[in-house]
């Protein structure tokens, strides 16, 4: 469980009412949670998954790979005919899960890893290819200033009728309050 705020009087009340209800430990400082390293300063907060990138890179055995700066070719169409089917599909699912789960710090992976999410597959190549992105952007992460200013700015982009196959639209959005990103999505 983790609590936060900024009244320090209700937060230790509130733990010692759970001790007194549960056998509790107070661990301090939040410093890792469910794979995110939360790093913190004067300045303000500081999330990565960087332990998380390079397990997942290990369980596909792509320590050792090149490094690309883009996610996605942008002239690149998949579609569910493209390519060939793997033999075992279960390395590619786990690899799209974890690249979902990535997008909690890794805003700028959404769009990609929605696209390959959408194929059971046969687009490992472009899957693979997103794991290159990531090798070089493992230490990268979402800061959350302790002097941003509470001024609300929204984002959007679409793409009318841009699927090949269904002609689907697929949009997306950032929410940033502040210089604080607080809210994201790309979906079809």
């Amino acid at each position: 469980m983790i609590i936060t705020g900024d009244d320090t009087v209700g937060i230790f009340s509130l733990k010692q009412f759970l001790s007194h209800q549960f056998e509790i430990k107070d661990l301090g400082l939040l410093s890792y949670f469910l794979g995110l390293k939360i790093s913190h300063d004067p300045y303000g907060y500081f999330l990565t998954q960087a332990k998380y990138i390079s397990d997942l890179l290990t369980c596909v055995g792509l320590t050792d790979c090149k490094i690309v700066t883009t996610l996605v070719d942008p002239q690149t169409r998949l579609t569910p005919l493209d390519g060939h089917l793997l033999s075992d599909a279960t390395l590619y699912r786990q690899l799209v899960g974890g690249l979902v789960y990535l997008t909690v710090t890794h805003p700028d992976v959404a769009y990609a890893v929605h696209i390959v999410s959408q194929f059971m597959s046969p687009h490992y190549d472009a899957l693979v290819r997103n794991s290159h992105y990531l090798k070089g952007t493992i230490f990268h992460g979402l800061h959350y200033s302790t002097h941003s200013s509470l001024q609300l700015h929204a984002f959007s982009d679409a793409d009318w009728a841009g699927d090949p196959t269904g002609c689907c639209s697929t949009t997306g959005f950032y929410f940033f309050l502040g210089d604080s990103l607080i809210a994201w999505c790309s979906k079809k």
